[in-house]
C-alpha cells in the first residue's frame, strides 16, 4: 500500500511492526549538506542525541567529522567505541556521574573528552574526581544565551567562572558552549538577527577573556534551526553542533523549510483494525513513536497526508480518513516522526534501507542511560 517513491521499500513483509527504518541514501545526503553549510568538517560538532547510533557516527567520521557532541555518558561511550577523536558531553555533570565521566576519560585514552560546567560546585566535583584518578578534564563554560535552561550569562559572571577553571586541580579551560534552543523563529531572517545579537555578546566576552590572557580553544554553538546562521559567522575556532538534521523530522521540515534537509528515519506500521468506515487503527502507539508533540501532531503519513489522528495510546494510533476503505488489516504505512530524537530512543535498532531494499540493521546502542565501564 506504500506508494511514495522516495520512501519505497520492496521487502518489508517479514519485518514485524512497528519498526524503525533508516534510509541510508537520505542520511548521507543530509550529512553532505551539513558539511556544505558548515564550510568544512572541522567546523562541525554534531550532536548524537538524535540517532544514538555508531554506524551513523562512522559515516560522519568517514567524511572527516572529528568532533562530536552528546548529552549522556552512554552516548559518550558509544562515540568513543565508534572511534570518535573528540567528544563533548554537553550536560552539567553532578554526583556519581563525575566519577563515571573521569573513569571514561581514563578508559578511552585515544578520545579527547570535554564537558560543560556552569557552577563552582560542578567544577569542584569534577576536580575531585579527576584528581582521584590522576587525569585532566577539559571544561567548556556553558553560557545562557537566552533559553534559561543551563549556563551563565555572558559578562563578568562568565569571566569570573571561566577564570576559576584552571584553579581547580585536574581541570583545564576548553572554551565556550552556547546552545540557543529557544531560537526557533519560522522566519530565517529573524533567526539570523537573533544569532547576530548573541554573537555580539560572545565577542564582548571573548575580548574580556583575551585581555586576561585566558585561552579559548573553541566555541561550540547552536542546534539545527540556527545551524546555517551560526555557520555564516566568523568567530575564532567556531564549531556548529546541529543534531536533528542528520535524520530530520516532520516538525523541522514543516517549521524550517529553508534548512532543506530530508526526513531519513521513518516508522513502519500496519493496520490492525478498521473500526468504522472512516477509521483505521495502526500498531503505532506512543511506545513506538514520540509523544511529546501535541496529540494529533505526532507524525505525518506520506501516503495519507490529510489523515486526522483522533486517538493515540500506548499501542494504538487511530486515523480518521475518507480513504479508510482502501486499507485492510495487515496493510503497511510509513510514518515520519514529528520528533525523531526521542523516537529513536524508543527502539533497540533500525532496519537500514538502501536502494529501496532492507540491507541490514543498525543498533541504537546509546538509547539506554546506564553506563557500565569495564574495570
Amino acid at each position: 500500500m506504500m506508494s511514495q517513491p522516495q520512501y519505497a521499500v520492496r521487502d518489508v513483509e517479514k519485518i514485524a511492526s512497528p519498526a524503525l527504518l533508516f534510509f541510508r541514501e537520505r542520511i548521507e545526503s543530509n550529512l553532505e549538506r551539513m558539511i556544505r553549510i558548515a564550510g568544512s568538517p572541522d567546523r562541525l560538532c554534531p550532536h548524537v542525541k538524535t540517532h544514538k547510533c555508531p554506524n551513523i557516527v562512522q559515516l560522519e567520521l568517514a567524511r572527516g567529522i572529528r568532533h562530536h557532541k552528546c548529552a549522556t555518558l552512554a552516548e559518550a561511550v558509544m562515540l568513543a567505541e565508534a572511534g570518535a577523536a573528540s567528544v563533548l558531553v554537553a550536560y552539567p555533570l553532578v554526583g556519581p556521574n563525575c566519577r563515571l565521566f573521569v573513569e571514561m576519560v581514563r578508559r578511552f585514552p585515544k578520545t579527547r573528552f570535554a564537558v560543560i560546567a556552569d557552577h563552582p560546585a560542578g567544577l569542584e566535583a569534577l576536580s575531585a574526581a579527576a584528581v582521584s584518578l590522576g587525569v585532566q578534564v577539559e571544561v567548556l563554560l556553558d553560557l545562557d544565551v537566552g533559553q534559561h535552561r543551563t549556563g551563565v550569562p555572558c559578562g563578568e559572571t562568565a569571566v569570573s567562572l571561566y577564570e576559576k577553571i584552571p584553579r581547580f586541580p585536574g581541570l583545564v579551560p576548553g572554551g565556550l558552549h552556547a546552545y540557543d534552543g529557544h531560537n526557533q523563529q519560522p522566519d530565517p531572517e529573524e533567526r539570523r538577527r537573533a544569532v547576530a545579537a548573541i554573537v555580539g555578546e560572545l565577542q564582548g566576552l571573548l575580548e574580556q577573556l583575551h585581555n586576561r590572557r585566558l585561552p579559548v580553544p573553541r566555541i561550540v554553538v547552536g542546534g539545527t534551526p540556527t545551524f546555517a546562521c551560526w555557520a555564516a559567522q566568523h568567530l575564532p575556532n567556531l564549531q556548529c553542533s546541529p543534531g536533528t538534521c542528520v535524520l530530520h523530522d516532520a516538525n523541522y521540515a514543516r517549521k524550517f523549510p529553508d534548512l532543506a534537509f530530508t526526513p531519513a528515519a521513518l516508522v513502519l506500521t500496519r493496520v490492525v483494525s478498521r473500526p468504522a468506515a472512516d477509521r483505521i487503527t495502526l500498531d503505532l502507539g506512543y511506545k513506538a513513536i514520540c509523544a511529546d508533540p501535541p496529540a494529533g501532531q505526532r507524525c505525518v503519513f506520506p501516503d495519507l497526508p490529510d489523515a486526522r489522528q483522533v486517538l493515540h495510546s500506548e499501542e494504538h494510533l487511530v486515523l480518521e480518513t475518507p480513504l479508510a476503505q482502501r486499507y485492510q488489516p495487515g496493510d503497511e504505512l510509513l510514518a515520519i516522526p514529528a520528533h525523531v530524537c526521542p523516537t529513536c530512543a524508543l527502539h533497540d535498532f533500525a532496519y537500514v534501507v538502501e536502494n529501496g531494499r532492507i540491507s541490514g540493521r543498525w543498533e541504537i546502542l546509546a538509547h539506554r542511560r546506564l553506563v557500565v565501564l569495564a574495570k
